[in-house]
């Protein structure tokens, strides 16, 4: 190995929140290396947030498309995947090319190395390339964004078996007749949902007692029964014992039922990827589930490390990484704040009805010893949810701390659930009073006007 380059900063880890790094120091003069062994943008991009989406998409538009008999009129309709399967290919993947946004990178400033980064002791980086091994010493300090991989579950047979996660989803050509969804959270629902509305034959199994388990109970089911309302089969409360191929699937579960399916699904959660970068040589822990970091992004304990993204357990969502990028931008170019504030994180997950959460459920809530408030309304009883007719379920719920006269968590499912979800999270975050809400004017007739009903409830 030669002589170590010296360098200002480097960034292992190149999903959206280490590019946004990367990119962002490099423009701001200094020198900066970033390191992917995969593609340069990572998960949301090219297996994640962006195919994803398309494909629920083009799913939405053919349910709609067979909701119209009960609104005005008739409709035939006949499903094709091979336009989603070219747009996710042409349009959101370059094939899975991460040319361009090399390129973006290095216009930027920064130096890209594609290899395995892992800290080599306090200001020292070895990247591993397919060139050899390459050393850098690290004035101001490393950025780590390694982010999660696809976790699979150790079920007897299940390695064996030529299963997906939806890294091989989002990739398909062609769809299975059959598929059985191991895993009923947001992306197992959000993938099950739409192949099911192109055809295939789905089941979803979960292990815990609902789908979407971090969600209120009332979101879960009124997603759960939308589901089931489409021919989807939701298997909620059993495990699987085993998994076998031959030709096919089959899935045992728990209580002694064999499932049959083309095709399997893995959705079983993530996994972060802290287990080979070197956290040992700096003093942490490389078995640790998440960094700990402070306000700053500093992770704690250790000198000139900092950490944004999926593992620091703060949400796995790709604005959560974007918003600790940020918050490390500033800390790194000396800059005074907003430094990083949790109170309010949000998140949408994608299936129809849409679940829009912000905060504290409410049995969260009730843990952390509030004095807690709830209130509620349905979305199809609203105005705008009775003019919506067909495909109008849904709820809002509002939790408020009755102590300090706030909102601390909230949840909107329905149309556009995601979407209404924004002033509910405004409202956490401002830490605005009931008083303030309740004397609001909400426009009519509009689905966030159910927001109203909601906080009128609250007892």
């Amino acid at each position: 190995m030669s002589q170590p380059d010296e360098v200002d900063v480097v960034v292992i880890g190149l999903g959206p929140g280490g590019e946004h790094v990367a990119a962002s120091l490099a423009r701001a003069g200094l020198s900066v290396v970033g390191v992917d062994r995969r593609l340069v943008g990572g998960e949301c991009p090219y297996f994640g947030c962006v195919p994803s989406k398309m494909m629920i998409r083009a799913a939405d538009a053919l349910a709609e498309a067979r909701r119209v008999p009960a609104l005005g009129g008739s409709t035939e309709v006949t499903a094709d995947w091979t336009p989603v399967a070219d747009r996710i290919r042409d349009e959101a993947t370059d094939d899975w090319d991460d040319t361009v946004a090399v390129k973006r990178l290095e216009d930027a400033g920064a130096r890209f190395l594609r290899g395995t980064g892992r800290l080599a002791g306090p200001g020292r980086v070895v990247v591993t390339t397919d060139d050899g091994d390459v050393e850098l010493t690290v004035r101001r300090g490393v950025v780590l964004n390694t982010g999660t991989e696809p976790a699979v579950p150790p079920i007897d047979g299940l390695a064996d078996t030529p299963y997906w996660t939806n890294r091989d989803a989002v990739r398909l050509r062609e769809l299975p007749t059959s598929l059985v969804v191991l895993g009923g959270g947001a992306i197992g629902c959000e993938l099950a949902q739409a192949f099911s509305r192109f055809g295939v034959e789905v089941t979803v199994v979960e292990a815990f007692e609902r789908i979407l388990g971090p969600e209120e109970p009332e979101a879960s089911a009124v997603v759960a029964s939308a589901l089931e309302a489409e021919g989807i089969s939701v298997r909620a409360g059993v495990g699987v014992s085993s998994v076998r191929h031959d030709g096919a699937f089959a899935i045992g579960l728990a209580d002694g039922t064999t499932l049959a399916a083309q095709a399997l699904l893995v959705a079983a959660g993530r996994r972060t990827n802290l287990g080979d970068v070197g956290l040992d040589t700096v003093g942490g822990d490389p078995s640790a589930r998440a960094i700990d970091v402070d306000e700053r992004m500093r992770v704690a304990g250790v000198d000139g490390l900092w950490a944004i993204g999926d593992i620091t357990g703060k949400g796995a969502f790709t604005h959560m990484s974007m918003y600790q990028a940020n918050v490390a931008i500033r800390d790194l170019t000396g800059e005074d704040g907003p430094w990083a504030d949790y109170r309010a994180v949000s998140r949408a997950t994608f299936t129809d009805p849409e679940v829009g959460s912000v905060g504290m459920t409410e049995k969260q809530a009730r843990d952390a010893g509030l004095n807690v408030g709830v209130g509620i309304s349905k979305l199809q009883e609203s105005s705008r949810g009775w003019l919506h007719k067909v495909g109008n379920e849904g709820v809002i719920k509002v939790v408020a701390d009755l102590d300090r006269d706030v909102l601390v968590g909230a949840t909107a499912v329905g149309p556009s659930g995601g979407e209404i979800i924004g002033m509910l999270v405004t409202a956490i975050h401002a830490e605005v009073p009931l008083a303030t809400l309740r004397g609001m004017h909400f426009a009519y007739p509009t689905f966030h006007r159910a927001i109203e009903t909601a906080l009128g409830d609250i007892s």
